[in-house]
């Protein structure tokens, strides 16, 4: 099975309090296995709050739901042994 790479990174964002923000991150294959999203070294779900999805087989999205001050930090979108942040 060929190494999932990623083939384009998480962008920084800045978004207004209330406000959704959706990161995306590219990847070489599709149905890329062994994905993870993290806020702050902690694992996202997908639940009311974080929306997990991917488009096309290889575009991976995560969309933080009416923000808080408690989301600032860092998002790590995680394939095998690659990582991207923002």
């Amino acid at each position: 099975e060929p190494e999932v790479t990623i083939v384009s990174g998480l962008r920084d964002m800045v978004v207004a309090e209330g406000d959704d923000v959706t990161f995306q991150c590219q990847v070489s294959h599709e149905n890329a296995r062994d994905v993870e999203w993290k806020l702050q070294d902690v694992a996202l779900q997908n639940n009311e709050m974080n929306e997990i999805s991917v488009e096309k087989g290889k575009v991976h999205t995560l969309t933080l739901r009416k923000v808080t001050e408690q989301d600032i930090g860092t998002i790590t979108f995680r394939v095998g042994a690659h990582t991207s942040t923002a």
